[in-house]
């Protein structure tokens, strides 16, 4: 099996390249320069994917699947004049042309990791994301993933490239970026965080899950069913951010206490402050339903949470970032 993937030095993507390097896979990563991370078995064709209408053919020469991580990430702090522009060019246009570069190429799968952003930031109370929900959202970002999911599936649908598109709740794992690894600070620090009363449920994807997944998938005669068609995954195991942030610290072996604050207080001062967005991540709710994906391919998760997080906590001590 041949696989050209992009995205491979970042967080998700350089996991699914060791993963592809560990079952004796051909792999060819698009990168903007010529890296030292992956060994020589790995070809590394050298394009900047901002460029992506100047990207060959001949680049998809041979290759079974496509994995596309690559993408213009949720920006905190936006500056840009034109948001809704620059996501759409990024993560929209550029996955498009890809996937018809492919196709003229003869790939028979493409795989795009997508965002659960796509559905929203927030489920009510017992309720949760499926991957067949009707999205609505005016977030930049999301709207640039999910326009791109819909002209994939429109494309897949009048040719014979096989789309697979996976949406994304917040992924974790060794070497984590983002708002993960700010928790994770704040824990060593062992200053009491104010998230005892908080009983809110969010879903969570370990990197080793979704590498999985994705591994699953990239095999066609494995995963038949999964051809045009939307998963979302996650552990199947929604917890509060307290309970987070207790597991870990266990996994860590640091000790952390959590301040009783009534949450409708947390809500006042995040809204008087201007980080309602901030609160809903840490007190709301975030469900996903990843049924789907166990009927339709037979997949479970292969790791636990605690398994995961203890797999951070020897990464981090490795290399000496404890």
């Amino acid at each position: 099996m041949h696989i050209l993937l992009t995205g491979a030095t970042g967080f998700i993507g350089s996991a699914i390249a060791s993963s592809f390097i560990d079952i004796d896979c051909k792999l060819t990563v698009l990168v903007r320069k010529k890296t030292k991370n992956f060994s020589n078995a790995v070809e590394q064709k050298i394009y900047d994917l901002d460029d992506y209408k100047y990207i060959s053919s001949k680049v998809f020469s041979k290759v079974d699947c496509v994995i596309h991580s690559a993408a213009r990430a949720h920006i905190m702090r936006d500056t840009s004049s034109n948001s809704l522009y620059e996501y759409r060019k990024s993560n929209r246009d550029m996955t498009i042309n890809l996937a018809k570069r492919a196709l003229i190429s003869g790939v028979r799968r493409f795989i795009y990791l997508s965002s659960i952003k796509v559905n929203g930031e927030n489920t009510n109370i017992g309720s949760s994301f499926g991957p067949d929900d009707v999205c609505f959202t005016n977030d930049p970002y999301a709207i640039s993933k999910y326009e791109a999911e819909n002209e994939l599936l429109e494309l897949a649908s009048k040719s014979g490239i096989e789309v697979v598109i996976i949406r994304l709740p917040l992924v974790y794992g060794p070497n984590v970026k983002g708002n993960f690894a700010s928790m994770i600070k704040w824990i060593k620090k062992g200053i009491p965080l104010p998230f005892g009363m908080v009983n809110n449920k969010r879903s969570f994807v370990a990197l080793d899950n979704l590498v999985d997944f994705v591994l699953l998938c990239a095999e066609r005669n494995k995963s038949p069913n999964a051809a045009n068609e939307m998963f979302i995954i996650s552990d199947n195991e929604d917890i509060s951010t307290s309970e987070l942030i207790l597991r870990v610290a266990r996994a860590y072996g640091l000790k952390t206490s959590l301040l009783h604050i009534p949450v409708f207080l947390m809500r006042l001062v995040a809204f008087i402050l201007g980080k309602s967005d901030l609160y809903d991540r840490l007190f709301g709710n975030l469900q996903v339903d990843s049924s789907k994906a166990r009927n339709l391919l037979d997949w479970k998760p292969v790791t636990s949470m605690d398994e995961q997080l203890i797999k951070m906590a020897k990464f981090d001590r490795d290399n000496k970032r404890l």
